[in-house]
């Protein structure tokens, strides 16, 4: 904890993979390799250093055994399924990345290291935003091949963390919005109406863990309709000063009824590559049971051909071979693992997002000033832009997504064991106030009503503050201070 190399240690493992580009399949190696290297050896670094938890917790040993089986059970369907090495290491590597960031990120660091570490995660975030609209921009060509390289591949991560800054903190700086405004005009630029659809989950997300009750919702959902209707005029704003993004926009949004089988050609695409990946791994008990394995070969679905009648030949329909993870992250992991090694990771990050927003709404509620909240809040931001990226591809294709997703599902994990923990010892404070969980001690704040406590060897110590809370020391920060992890990501100014 003390360690004065954290910091560097911090910018070591996040910031190189920032700069991450899509180079051509002849270009040296080399500058991959030296991407990759600092970020091991600094997640490993900061492993060494990092401070162990003393107390053991149900969601954290679900969560860790969850990541555990895909990638140890992806070495285990290779053997069987024996697939091109190569192939295999280059897909598995963005989940290597988000095991080792979650290790990085779910430990008890101290108020100073969790705000050092989420400004990195921060300020790369926006490196990484940059770089990837100046590294497309450069490779020159029509805005039609420009578009699919100036997307940051963190970019729904980083509007989740402004959006935590304007819904949920209700804090508002010029370089706050300076930032959202640039990611606005680069979603327009892209023409993807994925990361539209994205964006709104999030808002909408972001809106919901913001309205612990219906008053605060109804009030949460008149700001969010102004700040979308201010988002609206901002989008036709643009639209009237680049009328070619504009145009490419109603291309992109009606061009189903001008294709013969007047069906999307992208989602065609997109489901002929699910119905083939599907069809593989039905196709025997073994593969249904371990799956095919990362970096497997899968194609276009056969049965999708007449929809892209006008659109593709027979000849290139049948030449599609893909190995890199599909572009759709549900059914991947399906595809690369089977029941037994691909489900487990879609289940832990939904159950992740599902049980750390449920907390969050309670505790936002009955104790706004536990420490950590605020963390909590952002964690579950970042890592909900996992399924909103996956509506147009799979988040864990690339691999600063795959180590930004695994922080985030750390400091989550960490963070709402920490405050089940304050809750259970604020709890213990005030016996007369205590009400049992209906789900366990570290499984969630869900209360039938309010009971009077009666002791006995079953009884479980309540997770959330009882209506009336004694007070009890270090649970919440010093009044004339702001909470740990409260202070806003980016300069106030």
């Amino acid at each position: 904890m003390r360690n004065k190399y954290a910091l560097f240690w911090m910018w070591m493992f996040l910031l190189p993979l920032a700069l991450d580009f899509k180079g051509a399949q002849t270009a040296s190696k080399l500058v991959q390799i030296f991407l990759v290297l600092p970020t091991v050896g600094a997640g490993v670094a900061l492993l060494l250093i990092a401070p162990r938890f003393a107390r053991r917790s149900k969601m954290r040993s679900f969560v860790t055994v969850a990541l555990l089986i895909t990638i140890v059970g992806s070495a285990v369907t290779q053997l069987v399924q024996g697939n091109d090495m190569g192939n295999y290491l280059r897909v598995l590597l963005p989940f290597l990345l988000m095991l080792l960031g979650y290790f990085v990120g779910c430990h008890p660091w101290n108020q100073q290291r969790l705000e050092q570490i989420e400004r990195v995660m921060f300020w790369s975030m926006v490196v990484s935003l940059f770089f990837s609209f100046a590294y497309g921009l450069a490779t020159g060509g029509s805005l039609e091949n420009v578009r699919f390289r100036i997307v940051s591949v963190t970019f729904l991560c980083l509007q989740g963390l402004l959006l935590h800054e304007f819904v949920v903190a209700k804090r508002l700086s010029k370089l706050s919005v300076a930032l959202f405004l640039v990611t606005v005009v680069i979603e327009l630029l892209s023409v993807t109406r994925s990361l539209l659809v994205g964006t709104v989950l999030l808002f909408a997300f972001a809106t919901w863990i913001a309205a612990p009750s219906l008053k605060h919702l109804l009030k949460s959902g008149a700001r969010a309709v102004m700040i979308g209707a201010l988002l609206t005029g901002m989008a036709f704003a643009a639209a009237a000063m680049f009328p070619t993004v504009a145009e490419h926009w109603t291309q992109r949004i009606f061009f189903s009824s001008e294709t013969e089988s007047g069906r999307d050609p992208t989602t065609i695409t997109r489901l002929a590559e699910m119905k083939d990946q599907y069809d593989q791994t039905t196709g025997s008990a073994v593969s249904v049971i371990a799956g095919m394995g990362y970096g497997h070969n899968y194609r276009y679905s056969p049965s999708y051909l007449p929809d892209l009648a006008g659109q593709m030949s027979a000849k290139d329909f049948y030449a599609i071979k893909e190995w890199a993870a599909g572009h759709n992250f549900w059914v991947y992991q399906f595809f690369a693992g089977g029941i037994l090694f691909g489900l487990a990771l879609p289940f832990a990050v939904l159950f992740a997002l599902w049980r750390g927003s449920r907390a969050y709404r309670v505790w936002r509620r009955r104790a706004p000033d536990v420490l950590y909240l605020p963390v909590l809040g952002r964690a579950l931001l970042v890592l909900a832009a996992l399924p909103a990226t996956s509506v147009g591809g799979n988040p864990l294709g690339n691999r600063f997504s795959g180590l930004v997703f695994g922080v985030a599902l750390g400091l989550l994990v960490a963070s709402y064991g920490r405050i089940a923990h304050a809750m259970r010892m604020r709890a213990a404070a005030n016996p007369a106030h205590q009400r049992p969980p209906l789900y366990g001690a570290d499984f969630g704040p869900s209360y039938a009503g309010p009971r009077p406590y009666q002791p006995g060897p079953q009884q479980q110590e309540p997770e959330i503050l009882p209506p009336h809370p004694a007070p009890a020391p270090s649970l919440t920060h010093d009044r004339h201070k702001p909470p740990s992890g409260s202070s806003t990501l980016v300069p106030l100014g």
